[in-house]
């Protein structure tokens, strides 16, 4: 009894934070969307030594300095064009150091995984209360 008590509140507890940080995620993607400022940047290639696939995303902020963004595994989900060819990035106006692709994929991708950990959490905890 102890124990399916503590592993219902470890499931609830998970599910509970996991909800959390979507619900930011998803804010953050809204904010973006709604005041970010959008820019075209251009697809480069990585170094020779990085195995990742998909390129970097090289774009200027509107003080003019080059910055890079790196899609990381959502690049190539998201549809990242080939290297040499332009994406739109969206940041926001005082943190340009935190880009995200202009994308719907690559905006709600975050929100989307942590709301389904959430759910598996949840369901956990339906499961060990029966």
């Amino acid at each position: 009894m102890f124990t399916q008590l503590l592993l219902l509140a470890l499931c609830l507890g998970l599910g509970v934070g996991c909800l959390l940080v979507a619900l930011k995620a998803a804010l953050t993607a809204l904010g973006l969307w709604a005041r970010g400022l959008r820019v075209m940047g251009v697809v480069t290639p990585r170094s020779a030594a990085d195995p990742r696939p998909g390129g970097l995303v090289r774009f200027s902020d509107h003080l003019g300095r080059e910055l890079v963004l790196d899609p990381g595994r959502y690049g190539p989900l998201c549809g990242l064009p080939p290297v040499g060819g332009n994406v739109p990035v969206v940041y926001r106006r005082e943190r340009p150091t935190v880009a995200r692709l202009w994308h719907m994929c690559h905006l709600l991708a975050p929100s989307f995984g942590w709301f389904l950990t959430a759910t598996l959490a949840f369901g956990s905890g339906v499961v060990v209360a029966r």
